[in-house]
């Protein structure tokens, strides 16, 4: 059987407390830069009051008013911390859910959801973890960045939001309302003010002043660019429709 869990996701459960408790999406939709009341999984982000990503995540929903976080797993308890500052005296629990695991597939079909921000990068679901479990971490990160696709802190860090290609990834909603570094992002986006953008390119090519991570083994790494030093022509193809100039 071909190999499916992630091993390097993690799940956060945000549940109200008793039947009592607080709205869970109501709480992220302040909080996140997409749009919470449109139908689950989505793919979002948790950012600086500057516009600057500090988490990217998945969104499920749970059931009894609870919501999952499809997360990295070495950044999982940070952004529970994190959240769990924001919550104030909301009624909600905030934990890592050792008992999810998140699987992919890099195709469609199986009962899965599409991969909210590339159809290409195939299916993601979670269900219950189990011991023993063979790792597709290697297969998907090929799979990702060879349809030029960005993710995580490594690569996405303190990097504006509009520039890791959120517009084009499906992770932004520009009528939602307000969340932490929506100004900035707002504006980027009206005034069509994204100078530079996360790109996949050959290691050999890479400019180490402005790569964000090397991946050797697979002779890639992802540079953070000004759109100008770009080769539209070599850019994946669900983003070169960017590099168009607005008629």
């Amino acid at each position: 059987m071909t190999a499916t869990r992630l091993t390097n996701r993690a799940v956060i459960r945000l549940s109200p407390q008793g039947e009592d408790g607080d709205n869970v999406v109501d709480f992220l939709q302040g909080l996140l830069t997409n749009d919470l009341r449109q139908p689950l999984p989505v793919y979002a982000a948790l950012l600086t009051p500057q516009g600057k990503t500090m988490f990217d995540m998945f969104v499920w929903p749970a059931g009894d008013g609870a919501i999952l976080l499809d997360c990295e797993a070495e950044v999982a308890q940070d952004l529970a911390r994190r959240l769990t500052l924001y919550r104030l005296r909301r009624r909600i629990d905030i934990a890592v859910d050792e008992s999810v695991a998140v699987h992919w597939q890099g195709h469609q079909g199986d009962g899965g959801a599409p991969d909210p921000r590339l159809s290409a990068l195939g299916q993601r679901w979670l269900a219950p973890a189990q011991d023993g479990e063979d790792a597709a971490d290697d297969a998907y990160l090929e799979h990702r960045l060879s349809l030029g696709v960005p993710e995580g802190r490594a690569e996405l860090g303190d990097i504006l939001w509009l520039e890791t290609n959120a517009v084009e990834l499906h992770g932004v909603a520009f009528d939602k309302g307000c969340y932490i570094g929506q100004e900035n992002t707002a504006r980027m986006n009206w005034r069509s003010k994204v100078n530079r953008r996360l790109v996949v390119v050959p290691l050999d090519q890479s400019d180490e002043k402005r790569r964000k991570v090397a991946y050797e083994s697979l002779g890639l790494a992802v540079d953070h660019l000004r759109v100008s030093d770009i080769d539209a022509e070599s850019a994946p193809e669900w983003l070169r429709e960017s590099f168009k100039p607005a008629e």
